[in-house]
């Protein structure tokens, strides 16, 4: 299977649309499944395995997310990319995490950001990008405000985590801001 990829210096950013995840689950193993996505838990199989049961898209909504593999190693070490995607109004909601601590700290997902947002602009016809991060998440925040995203507020009861509801902070970012920065 050959995937789209987008290259920076030291990433590949295969794409993983809803067409190529349902293609990877109804014609892989579960190994195959893992090996592809990169996934080294029981849990996160099991998460992926009912996301793709209750389907990527739903209506007016999809999704557009990118394996994050360092050239070096060829190790999938995160995921970016867009979830909630409006195609109608042209915004989606991204998010970005790196699969282990080693590789944080290291500007590999701002390596991939720049990329990903610059897809999402240009490729996608976005015009409002959304980021909801917990309040006390610092690395995040910083990376948004790296991209000058806008803080526009707390979403209340936003995420159940652990049984317990917990708000989120709600930022974006515009086409014609992002246009200005490059």
């Amino acid at each position: 299977m050959t995937l789209e990829t987008i290259e920076t210096d030291r990433l590949i950013l295969q794409k993983m649309d809803s067409k190529t995840m349902n293609q990877i689950f109804e014609t892989k193993n579960e190994n195959e499944i893992k090996n592809i996505l990169g996934i080294t838990s029981e849990e996160e199989f099991d998460r992926q395995k009912k996301i793709h049961h209750y389907g990527y898209e739903s209506y007016n909504k999809k999704m557009m997310n990118f394996k994050i593999v360092d050239k070096q190693s060829s190790q999938i070490i995160g995921n970016c990319g867009f979830h909630t995607w409006n195609p109608q109004h042209c915004r989606a909601e991204i998010g970005y995490d790196l699969n282990s601590d080693e590789f944080k700290n290291k500007g590999l997902m701002k390596e991939a950001l720049e990329k990903v947002i610059e897809f999402g602009f240009h490729e996608m016809n976005l015009n409002r990008i959304e980021a909801l991060i917990d309040e006390n998440n610092t690395p995040s925040r910083k990376l948004l405000e790296h991209f000058d995203f806008t803080k526009e507020g707390i979403v209340r009861g936003h995420y159940l985590v652990d049984g317990i509801f917990e708000d989120s902070v709600l930022y974006s970012l515009l086409k014609s801001e992002y246009s200005r920065i490059l």
